[in-house]
């Protein structure tokens, strides 16, 4: 099993910065994946940005340019800076996790940390 811990959300006004972080714990042997999501009420939960063990990381468009994601696999923590946020930016975010062990995919969530933006 592993458990994720986010912290870092909060409220912030437009053009501020947050940064999130999430600390995997628990059996773990290598964390493939590891990324944000968030979700409005009523919405899908959509990615935001994922880092892979080897360092690939793909962001989805809307946060390119302001968001950066990365990752300490010494720490098994994940870290999402937000600069320049926007009142749209408002959601809870989740850390995700993905481990694949002898063909089998096992897919990690963090409680949700809620991240606020005024305008």
């Amino acid at each position: 099993q592993v458990q994720l811990v986010e912290s870092g959300g909060g409220l912030v006004q437009a053009g501020g910065s947050l940064r999130l972080s999430c600390a995997a714990s628990g059996t773990i042997f290598t964390i493939n994946d590891m990324g944000w999501y968030r979700q409005a009420p009523g919405k899908q939960r959509e990615l935001v940005a994922v880092i892979t063990s080897g360092g690939s990381i793909n962001y989805t468009d809307s946060v390119k340019g302001r968001f950066t994601i990365s990752r300490d696999n010494a720490k098994n923590t994940v870290y999402l800076q937000m600069n320049s946020l926007k009142p749209e930016d408002t959601d809870v975010y989740y850390c995700n996790a993905v481990l694949r062990i002898r063909g089998y995919e096992y897919v990690y969530w963090g409680q949700g940390t809620q991240v606020t933006v005024s305008s």
